[in-house]
């Protein structure tokens, strides 16, 4: 009994010098945090009926008692083109993929959009907008140069008829 107690203090005293002589803590570093940058872009999604955003489900009702284009309850996905101007031959510098669900009862949806950079300056990178339909979409995230994104985008409908849409995004993303 003495024998294994005397045992016991050594391997205490042994297991507690050697968690102090070890460097198992690191050294501490000051933290410097990355400066946060505000980024403004203009740029335009180019949209076509039938070609870049295509209707995937819909709801089973029989009547459409809203007087809509669009029946109420409608899911549509779309990859359109991101341009620099509203022209359809300018520039295109990404892509815009998301889905919408679209509730034509009053006129709102609730949409998920990403913005993909392949050109330029932000070649690779994305901003991710989940938000309802109103102007003003919230930045929820990004990658690349725009990591742990914030802000909001506005758009302003250009051109709307029964092929295309043409919209004008201005986006102010804040990022690190």
């Amino acid at each position: 009994m003495r024998g294994t107690l005397m045992l016991t203090w050594i391997l205490i005293i042994c297991l507690s010098q050697v968690a102090v002589k070890s460097q198992y803590y690191s050294k501490t570093r000051p933290y410097h945090p990355r400066p946060v940058k505000v980024t403004n872009l203009h740029v335009f999604m180019h949209e076509t009926a039938g070609i870049t955003a295509v209707q995937v489900a819909q709801a089973n009702i029989t009547s459409n008692d809203n007087n809509s284009s669009v029946p109420f309850a409608s899911l549509v996905a779309f990859n359109d083109p991101l341009r620099t101007g509203p022209e359809p031959d300018s520039k295109v510098i990404g892509n815009v993929q998301g889905i919408a669900l679209l509730s034509r009862m009053n006129a709102s949806s609730t949409q998920y959009i990403d913005f993909g950079f392949n050109t330029g300056r932000f070649n690779g990178s994305s901003i991710s907008v989940f938000s309802r339909g109103e102007p003003e979409l919230a930045v929820i995230g990004g990658r690349g140069k725009f990591v742990m994104a914030t802000g909001v985008a506005l758009f302003n409908p250009i051109v709307i008829n029964a092929t295309n849409v043409i919209l004008e995004l201005n986006i102010t993303v804040v990022h690190y």
